[in-house]
């Protein structure tokens, strides 16, 4: 390294309009939503309650149905 050269880290420095994230717009927001409400969650409580009635089907096969004790 020469005399007189000093070695600097060079960071990124952003302002002005690219330094903040941009903010979802009311659309975005909307396809978010109904994404939400009309894919998943209807997928995801559909699993739930297969899942949870495979589990009782399952118990049930194992220990016997439910009824009065014998």
């Amino acid at each position: 390294m020469p005399k007189g050269q000093e070695m600097t880290t060079e960071t990124a420095k952003v302002s002005g309009p690219e330094a903040a994230p941009d903010k979802p717009t009311r659309r975005a927001e909307l396809l978010a939503f109904l994404t939400l409400a009309v894919l998943i969650w209807p997928v995801v409580t559909v699993g739930f309650v297969g899942g949870y009635g495979f589990l009782v089907w399952m118990y049930q096969i194992v220990f016997g149905p439910p009824g009065p004790p014998q």
